[in-house]
């Protein structure tokens, strides 16, 4: 089986690598010029291309080792999820690019979706449910996904659409809560500032989502949908006192210090059945 995977320095797809390592599969890398590379990567075949002027897709298919499983995990302008960026430029380079990779000969296609999708729905989401993202990252997730979908009528290919909820780990973006809650213990401080903590959200290890997520893409079934998460609803101050627990980190929380999001729910988590059901868990 051969395996390309895109966006593989960032932190999901860092942690795919190692996981495909573990299975004893080579994939061959699909960076952007600006790229540093990581630890990570730097011993395994590499292609350097920046996805949006990617020039002759039959060549670069070819430079890519011909895959028959394209893990997808590239997408540009984060953190600003309000960004017009994500419609406006994201997200027709992302059509050309997986439309010319699945004409070229990829059979399989695996993509990072988003909970963002469901948008300010409330409650367990499902698969099943209508997606109505409301801010133009989730919009143009949902854009691809609907894209991909209408193309499977004209090409014949698999599509696996995992939407991450809320991700927690090593390699984490600096910005996140639990890499600030970790420096801020590094660094000594009495005090670690947070938002009032109970909005109640899906939080899971990235070890465990990955491995998931690398189980349904290397079926190469048409999985479709599916959420990538614990099913279990807790609120950030639980979690982030779970946190304390664990590592056994002294420091104390200073509540109401930041306002929550507004472009969220104030209780949301995902529905785990389908995920367990194609992993054959109980």
């Amino acid at each position: 089986m051969h395996v390309a995977v895109t966006g593989a320095t960032g932190f999901v797809g860092r942690h795919v690598v190692a996981e495909l390592s573990r299975r004893n599969i080579r994939p061959v890398i699909v960076m952007h010029p600006d790229d540093p590379g990581s630890p990570a990567v730097r011993d395994l075949d590499k292609v350097t291309v920046d996805l949006c002027n990617f020039g002759d897709a039959g060549q670069l298919y070819t430079q890519m080792g011909c895959p028959d499983v394209l893990i997808h995990l590239a997408w540009g302008g984060l953190p600003n999820y309000k960004s017009s960026h994500h419609i406006e430029q994201e997200l027709p380079s992302q059509k050309r690019f997986l439309r010319e990779m699945i004409q070229s000969g990829v059979s399989s296609v695996a993509v990072s979706g988003t909970c963002f999708e469901y948008g300010m729905q409330s409650g367990e989401l499902s698969e099943t449910m209508e997606p109505k993202p409301d801010n133009p990252y989730g919009t143009a997730k949902n854009e691809l996904r609907s894209y991909l979908e209408e193309l499977q009528t004209s090409l014949s290919f698999s599509l696996m659409w995992a939407r991450f909820f809320y991700l927690y780990g090593e390699g984490q973006s600096s910005r996140s809560l639990f890499s600030l809650l970790k420096t801020a213990v590094e660094r000594g401080d009495a005090t670690f500032d947070m938002s009032g903590g109970e909005q109640v959200r899906d939080f899971l290890p990235v070890e465990q989502a990955v491995s998931d997520f690398v189980s349904l893409a290397l079926q190469q079934k048409n999985v479709g949908v599916v959420n990538l998460c614990s099913g279990s609803p807790v609120s950030v101050k639980n979690l982030v006192e779970k946190w304390l627990t664990e590592n056994e980190w002294q420091i104390d929380l200073n509540l109401g210090v930041y306002p929550y999001p507004e472009y969220e729910p104030m209780e949301f988590w995902g529905c785990a059945d389908k995920s367990n059901r194609l992993l054959e868990r109980a």
